[in-house]
């Protein structure tokens, strides 16, 4: 059922300055960024390997993410779990009798997901995540990256040419700031 560990999500009070942290310190590349309006959040992948860090901004201030951040402030917000089918997943979550925040999958960045409760996993609230290759970002994250330090850049192609101009723009944007 589960297959691998498909991202740890960290909450952060500002997207942009949050990736110039993690790619200038760890020099980690810049992966997608997406606006998930039907989440209130802003969400940027860093690709690491198989596996992803994903960075989440609220983007309303009365949103769940909003009201977690000023509560607890920046840092850890979940782990997702790969699963290959996220209704037999549910289904077996329900029958263990785990205690979820969602009763049926809703759609994710990746594909579609449920979460488990922090009540009954110890105080981590996790994913389960059905990713789907040909959903909103899938496993393109890891192939649609621009590493900024001048060391190499990803050779995409020319249909991810307009997505190299847009991470150029934001890193030249975040460096102007600084």
């Amino acid at each position: 059922m589960i297959t691998k560990i498909n991202h740890i999500a960290i909450v952060v009070n500002n997207l942009d300055t949050a990736l110039q942290a993690y790619h200038e310190t760890l020099g980690l590349p810049i992966g997608e960024r997406k606006v998930m309006p039907q989440q209130e959040v802003e969400i940027a992948f860093l690709p690491t390997g198989d596996s992803l860090i994903e960075l989440i901004t609220p983007t309303t201030e009365d949103s769940g993410v909003a009201k977690y951040l000023a509560k607890r402030g920046e840092g850890l917000h979940h782990i997702c779990l790969e699963v290959t089918d996220v209704d037999a997943a549910l289904a077996e979550m329900l029958a263990r009798g785990a205690q979820l925040i969602n009763d049926t999958p809703v759609q994710a960045a990746e594909g579609r997901a449920f979460f488990l409760h922090p009540k009954g996993t110890h105080g981590v609230l996790i994913e389960l995540l059905e990713s789907d290759p040909d959903g909103a970002l899938g496993d393109r994250v890891r192939d649609r990256v621009v590493d900024l330090s001048g060391r190499r850049a990803h050779e995409p192609g020319d249909a991810h040419d307009e997505y190299q101009l847009m991470c150029l723009h934001d890193y030249l944007r975040l460096t102007s700031a600084a």
